[in-house]
């Protein structure tokens, strides 16, 4: 069900603050339109759900006033961090000149770091992009790290500054204050000089932790012997070197001219919702949102989307990327589509796009936002629809007396026998309903490993209080486990009295168990129903096992504590109850300890530092495992690891190129 239009600007605002307080707590864009789909106001979030709100709350100027009084609707676009939700609000902007943003008419954009396609390149930083072969790396939007970088990449690399490059007989200043090799008088090889434009082109890559490991031994070594200048340089420069690592590899903008669609989709049940990313110049400039029912299967409903998508007012671009769907045993190597749909589109448009699966990591990343995004929608339209369809199936597929519009659910957690204990949780019309969560700490099988017996004692507790108390029973009550777990469930309801719907879903294959059953119920993976059992049981079980948890660290920081002599279980408990954590009690004073405890403060300084030991000593076993696992490997392992990035930079690969003279064949070519 759709929502409704609004008859007043009251109503129109309130449905817009609904939005902002259900948008997704991630990174991202968002787009105001006005009544006729106009784009006016194009912003940037590092959480969408929280930026939105505050539009909403407080006095507001009067051009944020303006904006909300004319806003119709609002879109979202999730990207994977603040970076790219930057750059895509730059590229959105110039795009569609909205109303209420700056105009940014004159064109600028982010630097980028080109390296010319020269016999001795030279870098530098640029907003321009020229199509003569030059690397480019960017953009950045960190123009003070990327300073740091460069400069940084002078003094490690020596890569010429000259704009022409021509042969000279002596070499510049820059090559006496060790700031250039000087290719253009022979003092370094085209082989040895490459080495430096390979080393730059990694850092500016993102590939540079064989850099900042050597950077970070410099830094330490500058600190002990007292240079903290040199060692506050070091350490701005690999803070600016993983800065610029952050963005060395943008999905919303990068070089790539080549025009090219992603598209995803996500489904739940028969709501289906595919996203479109289109990359145009090296932009992403938008993405498109369709809505569709199918109940066809996911190869089947990407080829169709792809019919309807495309058209002769929206033709395709040379490249499709599509999630991958088939086994990768197929004739298509794992594409989503066949040889039916490559004749469709050489017929309709007189061209065959590439349509394939992520051949690279970036493609699969922004495969992986097109699909967040898709699954953002299909989270808002199943609220805005409700659980009544997902609760009208499981009545039918389990045969209830009555729709299920509330469920409680019920998982066992011990170990070997300890701890054990039961969760209860309690949804609503398909809503967790967590103030009504409980968690039985359980009796009859401590020291003994018993599900049955735990299932039994926990349902009999809960629905005997029920019929005491003259509370409303359930309407199904679901069981984490098969037919023994629910045949023992149904012996406690029949204890004590009760009639209720109750099943069983095994984890192992999904089935669905009934009290006596000889049969399981097997529900399509695709069934709203299942899924909503489903995380009824996830729920269950993660409420029991984090409790289950919680007991056994409990119990391992008593034991510490009551090793002290003097220190019994009450008062170990009574410590724990005010500190809460074995860290809290290290950290507080023994006048602290003591004052609160109520114990002397020869006592309290001992229990102050049986809680020291025990938490070092945890450290210390935390550390034996990492040097462990570091030992374990082979010599060399590791990116850049037994191969120093210093060794092979600066004067060393200098001092190289001098003792080997260029090759005349070189010279003559024109190498």
């Amino acid at each position: 069900m759709e929502p409704s239009v609004p008859d007043t600007i009251e109503e129109k605002k309130e449905l817009l603050r609904k939005f902002a307080r259900d948008a997704p707590v991630d990174p991202g864009v968002y787009l105001w339109r006005d009544e006729e789909n106009n784009i006016i106001y194009v912003g940037k979030a590092k959480a969408l759900r929280h930026r939105l709100s505050s539009y909403f709350s407080g006095e507001k100027d009067p051009k944020t006033a303006a904006l909300i009084k004319r806003a119709e609707r609002i879109e979202t676009i999730i990207v994977a961090n603040e970076y790219e939700a930057l750059l895509l609000e730059n590229t959105l902007i110039k795009q569609h000149s909205p109303k209420y943003n700056i105009n940014l008419k004159d064109g600028k954009t982010y630097p980028v770091i080109r390296i010319t396609s020269e016999k001795f390149p030279r870098m530098f930083k640029t907003r321009y992009i020229v199509e003569d072969g030059s690397l480019y790396f960017g953009p950045f939007t960190n123009i003070q790290a990327l300073e740091t970088v460069m400069a940084m990449a002078e003094k490690l690399f020596y890569l010429r500054k000259c704009h022409v490059f021509r042969k000279r007989d002596n070499p510049c200043m820059y090559y006496h204050i060790k700031r250039c090799c000087a290719p253009c008088c022979g003092k370094i090889s085209v082989r040895n000089y490459r080495a430096h434009v390979k080393q730059v082109e990694k850092i500016l890559s993102g590939d540079a932790a064989g850099l900042i490991i050597d950077l970070t031994k410099n830094m330490h070594e500058a600190a002990a012997a007292l240079d903290f200048e040199r060692a506050s340089e070091l350490r701005d420069t690999i803070r600016a070197i993983e800065t610029l690592q952050d963005s060395a590899s943008s999905m919303v903008v990068d070089m790539n001219e080549n025009a090219r669609d992603y598209i995803a989709s996500a489904s739940e049940g028969v709501l289906t919702t595919f996203t479109v990313f289109s990359m145009r110049g090296g932009k992403m400039i938008g993405r498109d949102l369709f809505r569709t029912r199918s109940a066809a299967d996911e190869e089947e409903s990407v080829e169709t989307f792809l019919m309807s998508y495309y058209n002769p007012s929206v033709p395709p671009p040379s490249a499709i990327y599509v999630e991958t769907i088939s086994d990768g045993n197929s004739e298509n190597n794992g594409s989503a589509v066949g040889d039916s749909l490559k004749k469709w589109f050489a017929e309709t448009f007189g061209y065959t796009p590439s349509i394939q699966g992520a051949d690279d990591q970036r493609h699969a990343a922004v495969l992986a936002m097109a699909r967040q995004n898709a699954q953002e929608d299909v989270r808002k339209r199943l609220k805005e629809r409700g659980a009544g369809p997902a609760l009208e199936e499981m009545m039918q597929a389990l045969r209830l007396n009555q729709l299920p519009v509330r469920i409680e659910g019920f998982d066992i957690a011990q170990l070997d026998g300890k701890y054990p204990v039961a969760s209860l949780i309690s949804f609503k019309n398909g809503v967790p309903d967590r103030k009504n969560y409980r968690i039985f700490k359980l009796h009859t099988v401590i020291g003994i490993v018993d599900d049955f017996a735990a299932m039994r004692e926990a349902v009999r507790r809960r629905y005997s209080r029920l019929v005491r108390e003259g509370k409303d029973l359930p309407d199904l009550i679901l069981i984490d486990g098969g037919l023994g777990q629910v045949n023992a469930a149904q012996s406690a309801l029949d204890e004590v009295g009760v009639d209720c719907d109750i099943v069983g879903l095994a984890k192992r294959d999904e089935e669905l168990w009934l009290p006596g059953s000889p049969e399981p119920i097997r529900l399509s993976r695709r069934s709203e129903a299942l899924k909503l059992l489903q995380f009824v049981r996830d729920e269950t079980h993660r409420f029991a096992t984090s409790f289950n948890q919680k007991l056994r660290s409990e119990d391992i920081c008593f034991s510490v504590l009551e090793n002290v002599a003097g220190i019994g279980a009450k008062k170990a408990s009574a410590i724990m109850k005010s500190f809460t954590s074995l860290e809290r009690v290290a950290a507080a004073s023994v006048e602290a300890i003591a004052e609160t405890c109520g114990i002397k403060p020869p006592l309290a300084h001992a229990v102050k530092t049986a809680a020291s030991l025990s938490l070092a000593d945890r450290d210390a076993a935390k550390k034996r495992l990492t040097s462990g696992e570091d030992r374990s490997k082979p010599k060399g392992a590791g990116k850049g690891a037994g191969k120093s990035v210093a060794r092979q930079t600066g004067a060393s690969l200098a001092a190289e190129a001098a003792a080997e003279p260029e090759p005349d064949y070189l010279r003559r070519v024109g190498v």
